[in-house]
C-alpha cells in the first residue's frame, strides 16, 4: 500500500478499522500476561465500563475478545498499579493513566458549570457547604464508598429523582468526581466506586504534570481516536472521547493542516474520513471474536453500519415481548465480518454458559460459522471458570 492514503474500498476501510482496535495480532498461544493487557489497554486508549453481570461485565470482555485466556483481575490490577484511572472518557471508562491531564479541561468545565451532567453542577448549587465537608471527610479519613457516607434513612420510593436511585451522599461524590477533586481507587464487592483524593490514586509523575489548554487537549484525543479507530468520519473522531462534533470542527481542520490527520474518501460513505499520518493497512488480521455489547469497536452503531452492514441494537432496557434476539446480545465477528449474534448467559450455580439463542446475519448459513463459534464459546467458559457450554432450556 502507498505510504499516501487518499481513497478506500470499504474492505480496506474495515481492516484499517479492525488492526487499529488490536485485531492484526493473533491472540498469545498461551494465558496473556498483564503485560499483553496494559499494551492493549494502552492501544485502544479506553474500555467502556458497564455494571450488567448476567454474563460478565462488560469491561471484561473486550480483552478477551482480542487476547483470549487472562486473569480475571487483570483490569484491577492495571488500576491498583496507577496504570488506569477511570472517568467519563466515553461513558463511565477505564483509561490509561497517561492521558489523565487531557481531561482536566473536562473536570475544570464542570467546576465552573460549563458541563452539565445529571443535575450534579445545580445539586452542588444548592449544597455547597454539603459537599465541601464529603471532601474534607475523604481528605482526612482516606477512601470511603457512598455507601459508608449514606444520609439515606430509607429507600426513596416513586419520587426519586434519578434512575440511580442516589442519595444526597453519592451525588456529592459523584460531583466531586466529575469535577477531578475526588477519583476512583477501584471497585468494590458490589461495584460501587471507592473514592479517594487524586493525591493518592495518581503517580505523582501524572499528579505533577502539566495541564495543556483545552484547545491542545482536545487535538491530542482526537489524534488518539484517529490512531485507536483507523479511518473515521469528523463524527466518530468526536465520539470515541465524547467530544461533540461542533466544538472540534475547527480543530480537526488545523490536524489536517498540520499533516496529522489525512482526509481519505470511503467507498460507500457520504461523508468524508480521516486517517492518521502514519496509517498502513495490516498485513493480517485475527478478527474472529464474541464482542462485548459495548466494545468500542461496535459501539458506535452508525459506524457499524458503513463498516460492517450490521444494524445493532442492545435490548436489555427492552421488555421482553419486544426483543428481538434477546436480553445480553453480543455480536459474533468471524474473519472480520459481523456473521451472528448470540444471547448468552453465565449460570454460576451450575458452572454452565447457557447459549440463549444465535442468530446468523442475512446470507450467512449457520453451518459455515458454527465451528468457529463452539470454539469461541468453549474458550470464553473456560476462561470464565465454567465447566460446559449448554444450551438454555428456558
Amino acid at each position: 500500500m502507498a505510504q499516501r492514503l487518499d481513497s478506500l474500498s470499504i474492505a480496506d476501510a474495515r481492516a484499517l478499522a479492525l488492526a487499529a482496535q488490536g485485531f492484526d495480532t493473533a491472540r498469545p498461544k498461551t494465558k496473556a500476561t498483564q503485560r499483553h493487557v496494559d499494551a492493549l489497554i494502552s492501544r485502544l486508549g479506553v474500555i467502556q465500563i458497564d455494571s450488567v453481570n448476567v454474563l460478565v461485565r462488560s469491561q471484561e470482555l473486550p480483552l478477551f475478545s482480542r487476547l483470549g485466556n487472562h486473569n480475571r483481575n487483570a483490569i484491577p490490577k492495571a488500576t491498583e498499579q496507577q496504570k488506569l484511572f477511570e472517568y467519563w472518557g466515553h461513558e463511565a471508562a477505564h483509561l490509561p493513566v497517561e492521558i489523565h491531564p487531557l481531561f482536566r479541561w473536562k473536570m475544570e468545565a464542570a467546576r465552573l458549570g460549563k458541563a452539565k451532567h445529571w443535575g450534579l453542577t445545580s445539586f452542588y448549587d444548592d449544597n455547597k457547604a454539603f459537599v465541601k465537608r464529603m471532601l474534607k471527610h475523604v481528605e482526612t479519613n482516606g477512601t470511603t464508598t457512598a455507601r459508608e457516607l449514606s444520609t439515606r434513612r430509607e429507600k426513596r420510593g416513586a419520587d426519586k429523582k434519578t434512575w440511580w436511585d442516589w442519595d444526597e451522599s453519592k451525588t456529592a461524590l459523584e460531583y466531586l468526581f466529575l469535577t477531578g477533586q475526588l477519583m476512583s481507587l477501584g471497585r468494590g464487592t458490589d461495584f460501587a466506586r471507592i473514592y479517594d483524593t487524586p493525591e493518592r490514586v495518581l503517580p505523582l509523575n501524572i499528579l505533577n504534570a502539566p495541564t495543556p489548554t483545552e484547545h491542545d487537549a482536545r487535538k491530542q484525543l482526537l489524534v488518539r481516536s484517529a490512531i485507536a479507530q483507523g479511518v473515521a468520519t469528523a463524527g466518530d473522531l468526536a465520539d470515541y472521547y465524547r467530544q461533540k462534533p461542533a466544538a472540534v470542527k475547527h480543530l480537526i481542520a488545523e490536524l489536517l493542516e498540520d499533516g496529522e490527520l489525512r482526509a481519505v474518501a470511503v467507498d460507500g460513505w457520504t461523508e468524508k474520513a480521516f486517517v492518521h499520518r502514519n496509517t498502513k493497512l495490516p498485513k493480517q488480521l485475527h478478527a474472529t471474536a464474541l464482542l462485548s455489547p459495548f466494545d468500542s469497536l461496535v459501539w458506535c452503531r452508525p459506524r457499524n453500519e458503513r463498516l460492517f452492514n450490521f444494524h445493532y441494537r442492545i435490548e436489555i432496557y427492552t421488555p421482553k415481548e419486544k426483543r428481538k434476539f434477546g436480553y445480553y446480545v453480543l455480536p459474533f465477528m468471524m474473519n472480520g465480518q459481523m456473521v451472528g449474534r448470540v444471547d448468552l448467559k453465565a449460570d454460576r450455580v451450575n458452572s454452565k454458559l447457557l447459549v440463549h439463542s444465535v442468530h446468523t446475519e442475512k446470507g450467512v448459513k449457520r453451518s459455515n460459522i458454527s465451528d468457529a463459534l463452539n470454539n469461541e464459546l468453549r474458550a470464553m467458559a473456560s476462561w470464565l471458570g465454567l465447566d460446559k457450554v449448554a444450551k438454555s432450556s428456558g
